[in-house]
C-alpha cells in the first residue's frame, strides 16, 4: 500500500496514528497525504448568531494553522514523503472526497470528547462513504510493525472475505497470519465461506496461514474472544470485515463490529 491517508485533528489518538501512518509509509515505501479538516459548519451570514459564528470561524482558522505549521515542523524531519490537503467542514465528508486515490485511511479510534466506550462516530461515518480499507488506531500505539504477527477475524462472510483480500498487501509482510473463527450459529444462506477457503485464498498468494476455531461460552463476547486470542498470538492487529447487517441494526441491536470499535486494544484493518 502506497498512498495513505491521515486525519490530521489535535485528538487523543493523533499521536498514535501519525507514528503508525509513518511506520506504514516507510515499511511500504509510499507516500503520506495528511487530510486537515476545519470542523465549522453555522448559518448564513446576518443570523442572529453571525457575528459570534464569525469570530468562531476565525479562532478555528487560528487553531488549524498553529496545528499544521506544528506537524509539517514534524514532518519536514522524517524521511517519509508527505502532502498536505485542507477542507472545512465534515472530516467524514472531506476524506470520503479524497479516498478513492487512496489505498488506506488512517483514523483514530476514538471520538475528539474522548471516551472510551463510544465507538468513532468518525469511523461509523467513513464505513458508509469509503470503499478504500480503513485502519483504526487506539491511543496508546506508538508503532505498526508489518512484519510481526496478524490476525484475521473470519465469520465466513463476503465482507470477511472483502476485508481479507484488502489486507493482501499486509498480510505478504506478516511473519505469521492467524485466522480466528468463533464458534457461533450462522445463517447458512448468508454465511457459506468456511475458514479454510480463506487458507486457500492466502495460500494462492504465498501467505501461509494457520487456522483456529474459537469456542463461545457465553462468558465473554465474540469480540472479546477474538481480540484475546488475537493478543496472545501477539498480533499487531486485526483484519475484519465490517457491518455483515445494516448499519441501523448493526447500531440498534449492537454487533461485533460496534463492539470492536468500543476502545480497541489493537489496531483495526477494516473494509465491507
Amino acid at each position: 500500500m502506497r498512498r495513505i491517508l491521515l486525519h490530521i485533528y489535535d485528538d487523543d489518538c493523533f499521536e498514535a496514528r501519525l507514528q503508525v501512518a509513518l511506520d506504514i509509509v516507510r515499511r511500504c515505501n509510499g507516500h503520506l497525504t495528511c487530510m486537515q479538516a476545519v470542523p465549522y459548519d453555522y448559518g448564513m451570514p446576518g443570523d442572529f448568531y453571525g457575528t459570534t459564528a464569525a469570530q468562531m470561524i476565525v479562532e478555528f482558522e487560528r487553531m488549524a494553522k498553529e496545528i499544521r505549521e506544528q506537524i509539517e515542523a514534524r514532518l519536514a524531519k522524517e524521511d517519509v514523503p508527505w502532502s498536505w490537503i485542507k477542507g472545512n467542514g465534515s472530516a467524514a465528508i472531506a476524506i470520503a472526497q479524497h479516498a478513492p486515490l487512496h489505498d488506506l485511511i488512517v483514523v483514530g479510534a476514538r471520538n475528539p470528547d474522548g471516551k472510551a466506550a463510544v465507538p468513532s462516530h468518525l469511523v461509523n461515518e467513513l464505513l458508509e462513504r469509503v470503499r478504500s480499507p480503513i485502519l483504526v488506531v487506539p491511543e496508546k500505539s506508538r508503532s505498526f510493525d508489518l512484519d510481526g504477527p496478524a490476525a484475521v477475524a473470519w465469520n465466513s462472510s463476503a465482507e470477511s472475505a472483502h476485508a481479507l483480500r484488502a489486507a493482501l498487501p499486509f498480510l505478504k509482510l506478516a511473519n505469521s497470519v492467524n485466522i480466528l473463527s468463533v464458534s457461533e450459529k450462522k445463517d447458512t444462506e448468508l454465511f457459506d465461506l468456511p475458514s479454510t477457503k480463506a487458507a486457500e485464498y492466502l495460500a494462492d498468494h504465498d501467505i501461509k496461514s494457520d487456522l483456529t476455531e474459537l469456542p463461545q461460552d457465553g462468558s465473554a463476547s465474540i469480540a472479546e474472544i477474538l481480540v484475546e486470542a488475537a493478543q496472545a498470538r501477539q498480533a499487531g492487529y486485526i483484519v475484519m470485515g465490517s457491518y455483515g447487517h445494516s448499519r441501523f441494526r448493526e447500531w440498534v441491536l449492537g454487533g461485533v463490529t460496534r463492539d470492536m470499535l468500543k476502545d480497541p486494544a489493537i489496531p483495526l484493518f477494516l473494509s465491507n
